[in-house]
């Protein structure tokens, strides 16, 4: 399975970043070359509380270089050379400049390029090599950007996509971002919009959730069609036996869930559902 870091335009908590950037390598490390759930592990292993860093104080033990990474045993410029563990890194417009400060090499560079800096961008035009594809556009055109940048990781063969920068800045942006996970779910790419409080992605059928590696306290649904049918929570505060919801409706009735069991189910009979994993 390969698994792609695809770095938005968008607004990025820097320290955040360089955090979660730091255990995914960590966690990739400890997994083994060649395990293909290593990945999937530190995806989860990523997430949990220890990211809950102040972000002043992240940025403040962090340089440009190392991106935030700290702590014993941590190497990170070697980290960095390595991507973090990632098998490929798509960069988008305004992330170049993101992806500089963490050290991170692309594979794709993709975007209108309207919101980066011209010292930057001439930077990586004559620093990358050939074997960096730019994928250029014309800031007139149906896409964003981001939805861009998710064809061509497909293109390269992820079929796992960690999304940093897709949320906490422009509303319009991010609920296109969120609409986006669709795309990839209905090619069969398991995809994820993170930031310091959230985790965001789409379900159908069903996923079991494991108390310790839940990204926060809080579990919410909520219907991305307009029916989902037959939901079923089990091992939840609020479990659900067999409830359907629809969008524009009762819109609080899968919101700020709680797992208490060690580990929590949901099931559905149809439809498509918003899990958001958040924390305060």
């Amino acid at each position: 399975m390969k698994t792609g870091l695809i770095l938005t335009g968008g607004k990025l908590d820097m320290a955040f970043a360089g955090e979660f950037l730091c255990k995914y390598a960590e966690m990739s490390a400890a997994g083994g070359q060649g395990n293909e759930d290593a990945g999937a592990s530190a995806i989860e292993e990523a997430s949990v509380g220890d990211l809950e860093t102040d972000g002043a104080g992240a940025a403040a033990e962090g340089t440009e270089e190392n991106g935030g990474c700290r702590g014993a045993g941590r190497n990170a410029a070697a980290a960095a050379a390595r991507n973090y563990g990632f098998d490929c890194v798509i960069l988008v417009d305004g992330g170049l400049a993101h992806a500089a400060a963490l050290g991170l090499t692309p594979a794709a560079i993709v975007g209108d390029f309207d919101t980066v800096r011209p010292e930057v961008l001439e930077a990586y035009r004559t620093g990358t090599g050939k074997d960096v594809l730019w994928d250029v556009h014309r800031p007139e055109k149906d896409e964003t950007d981001t939805e861009l940048a998710i064809h061509t990781a497909m293109k390269l063969g992820c079929t796992r996509l960690v999304i940093l920068g897709a949320t906490g800045g422009r509303l319009d942006h991010e609920l296109s971002n969120i609409h986006l996970l669709k795309m990839c779910l209905d090619a069969g790419v398991e995809a994820a919009l993170y930031d310091r409080q959230n985790r965001v992605s789409l379900l159908a059928g069903s996923r079991i959730f494991r108390r310790d590696e839940v990204y926060g306290k809080y579990v919410s649904f909520i219907p991305m069609t307009e029916r989902v049918e037959d939901i079923r929570l089990s091992g939840f505060k609020y479990p659900l036996y067999g409830k359907t919801v629809t969008i524009g409706r009762e819109a609080g009735l899968c919101v700020s869930n709680e797992i208490t069991e060690e580990t929590a189910e949901i099931r559905t009979g149809s439809g498509v559902l918003i899990c958001i994993e958040s924390k305060d």
